[in-house]
């Protein structure tokens, strides 16, 4: 992972800073705070700032449903409660910011989950550094045969390094080009003062998809479950999954009953179509059924036996 200095500093001042407040902080994010995880080659995610903890959600809840929460006796309870029939608005009242360097391949797949805010580098202002993702050969595969956006068989030998070569060349000869437009370094000096540089907001059109690019995403609890329920997913592209996955441990260490409900209900489980319960129905032993629901608690095993018993 390559930092600039300007970055280097930012972090390093960032992390010696503290304050003094009075909303709710959690001691094992306060640890990571702006500290950054390299992922890729030249990758990174780190937190940045964010509101909330998982006692934010039950109290978002109670607010929002008041007596009617009272049944509930404990604090996890309500939380996976809330997950497990689709609540929404308690979740949104927890967020996270975070600072990440990624591909700009991956970025316009990230992209697709609109509902965060998000400041992206600007290559309009600035140059971009000579970053590119190169993968490792174990992550070169072919076209799956049996899903179209999916890899097949991983890539070996001389076949491989051809691939690598011509990701390497393609990459470094564009971003040549590039420099040889702007006709600037990085200072933004002129390289020949004979001639003019091309605008950068030009120039940048010439750089292929696997340079990186940097931004500020931040998003709430609800929709950042929706990202990971994706993105985490072991069928997930390898590239952004690894970011994904980084951000599943972060958020465990955020909002440790928030995550284990997520885990539970929307990352483990699986949901069935009204044909399925109904073949359910007929088919089950529910005396055998319900005794292996041992472990659950017993509001959820009367939830499950209420669906499978109703005609």
């Amino acid at each position: 992972m390559t930092v600039s200095r300007e970055q280097r500093a930012e972090m390093r001042a960032a992390s010696e800073v503290s304050h003094t407040t009075k909303r709710p902080t959690v001691s094992a994010l306060e640890r990571i705070l702006h500290s950054p995880i390299e992922l890729l080659d030249h990758g990174l995610l780190r937190v940045i700032d964010y509101m909330g903890d998982d006692t934010s959600i039950v109290q978002a809840a109670r607010v929002s449903y008041g007596i009617g929460t009272k049944n509930v006796r404990n604090d996890r309870g309500l939380i996976r409660y809330l997950m497990r029939h689709r609540h929404t608005t308690p979740f949104e009242m927890c967020e996270i910011k975070f600072h990440v360097k990624l591909p700009v391949f991956v970025a316009r797949q990230w992209i697709r989950h609109r509902t965060a805010n998000v400041n992206e580098y600007s290559a309009r202002y600035s140059i971009l550094d000579r970053e590119f993702y190169i993968p490792k050969q174990e992550h070169l595969a072919t076209q799956s045969k049996s899903n179209r956006q999916g890899r097949g068989v991983v890539l070996e030998g001389e076949e491989a390094e051809r691939v690598l070569q011509i990701l390497k060349d393609d990459a470094f000869t564009a971003y040549d080009h590039y420099v040889e437009m702007l006709n600037e370094d990085e200072d933004g000096e002129p390289l020949d003062p004979n001639r003019d540089g091309l605008a950068r907001e030009l120039a940048r059109m010439n750089l292929p998809l696997n340079i990186y690019t940097q931004w500020y995403w931040k998003t709430d609890l609800h929709n950042l479950f929706h990202f990971l329920s994706l993105r985490a997913d072991p069928h997930a592209q390898y590239e952004i999954r690894v970011y994904a996955e980084y951000m599943l441990e972060i958020v465990e260490k955020w909002v440790p009953i928030a995550c284990e409900a997520f885990r539970d209900y929307r990352l483990g489980a699986v949901t069935f179509s009204s044909q399925v319960v109904e073949a359910l129905r007929k088919s089950l032993d529910i005396g055998a059924f319900e005794a292996a629901l041992d472990g659950l608690s017993e509001r959820e095993v009367t939830e499950v036996l209420t669906i499978l018993k109703t005609q």
